[in-house]
């Protein structure tokens, strides 16, 4: 079951360019069990190591626009710290059942944000202007949502360069997968600080993800992007409400 998970996150990120942390925690949460400050963590470590083996070949084709990323990073990167943080303080002090239906709520916010994008309708006749100096601010609160859930880096990345910059598509694509790829690995480091996770677990994860990155990548330019994309974002609204619906049903019971 674990390399099927994965498998299947590693395949859809491969053709979609997002999905690492988004569709990870709660996987390990509904089918698995994972508690979801592990859940979290895991995500972060198997996104990272997912993301590295693309980080090369990004570079390699000069599809990074690093004067970008490094304003990314100057927002996203006290962000996903902040955003472990206030896991990490709610796991100690608060209730389990407000951390998943918070959890549930990111989820949620996440899909609405990518399913409204998506219905944006595309202007190709309008220049694109250079906004990129907003991108710390629209940034930290991102990164807190990557720190806090897992989720987001890919996903609301890609917006925001689609939004503020005047970057092409492959390099929106390349510059997000190595935001993506050092959030998760600073993310996946202060949650390792705070609470370790389960090592056979995680190996489990990135054995079924090399499989799935393969097969993802020869398959990718067959397989159309924007469909699998909206398919994810309503598969993790109906996730994200679940989250929400259990936690309030047994909450209203105790």
């Amino acid at each position: 079951m674990e390399y099927s998970v994965g498998f299947i996150i590693a395949v859809f990120i491969a053709l979609t360019g997002v999905g690492a942390g988004t569709i990870t925690t709660p996987l390990l949460i509904l089918f698995l069990g994972v508690p979801a400050p592990e859940a979290v963590a895991t995500g972060l470590m198997f996104s990272a190591a997912v993301k590295l083996v693309l980080v090369p070949s990004q570079i390699a084709r000069g599809q990074v626009a690093w004067r970008v990323l490094g304003f990314m990073l100057l927002g996203g990167l006290p962000g996903v710290l902040i955003g472990s943080l206030v896991l990490r303080h709610l796991d100690i002090h608060g209730p389990q059942l407000l951390l998943n239906g918070l959890l549930g709520g990111v989820l949620v916010f996440t899909a609405l944000w990518q399913i409204a994008f998506s219905f944006r309708p595309t202007r190709v006749d309008i220049p694109r202007i250079d906004r990129s100096r907003w991108l710390p601010f629209l940034m930290f609160p991102v990164g807190a949502e990557v720190g806090f859930s897992s989720a987001g880096a890919g996903a609301l990345g890609s917006a925001a360069l689609l939004s503020l910059t005047a970057l092409t598509p492959v390099q929106v694509v390349g510059t997000d997968i190595v935001f993506g790829f050092l959030l998760s690995l600073i993310g996946s480091g202060a949650h390792g600080f705070f609470r370790g996770t389960s090592s056979g677990l995680l190996q489990h994860l990135v054995i079924g993800g090399l499989a799935g990155v393969a097969l993802g990548t020869a398959a990718a330019r067959w397989i159309p992007k924007r469909p699998l994309r909206f398919a994810l974002w309503v598969w993790l609204l109906i996730i994200g409400s679940q989250f929400i619906y259990i936690n309030a049903f047994a909450a209203s019971h105790r």
